[in-house]
């Protein structure tokens, strides 16, 4: 069952407000893998204060990187359950795990962090793994 919306809507302002695209429907994700060409950022989001709490802050950091990927986007589990389960198989062989990040290039999963490399970090911590990975597959 999804979470309340009035529970979510904070998290969801905090991601657009810095330009990362919502996905919310099965279509909208598959556009965005669709687009492939280039880098994409993935945050499989959630309202789990231990690692949420220090995901979508540091997508933000990370965000602020000379190299970044050209789209970024967001699917969120416990709420937009159809759209965060076609993200998950479109991502790759990976296991679910919420919050996660996943960094596609071209169409491929070359990066992933899941929720035991975020959970109990702060979000500077978790920023500097993926600037590194931004480093080294957005050029």
């Amino acid at each position: 069952m999804p979470y309340p919306e009035q529970m979510v809507a904070p998290m969801r302002a905090e991601l657009v407000e810095m330009g990362v695209q919502e996905l919310r429907t099965v279509a909208e994700v598959e556009d965005f893998f669709k687009a492939g060409d280039g880098t994409s950022l993935l945050l499989v989001n959630s309202v789990c204060g231990c690692a949420a709490g220090s995901a979508r802050p540091a997508v933000r950091l990370a965000l602020n990187h000379d190299q970044r990927p050209n789209r970024v986007a967001t699917v969120f589990a416990g709420q937009d359950l159809e759209a965060t389960t076609r993200a998950r198989e479109l991502i790759g062989d990976v296991p679910p795990s919420s919050p996660s990040l996943a960094l596609m290039k071209d169409g491929e999963l070359v990066h992933f962090v899941p929720r035991h490399m975020i959970e109990g970090l702060e979000a500077e911590a978790v920023a500097a793994n993926l600037a590194e990975a931004f480093g080294v597959h957005c050029n």
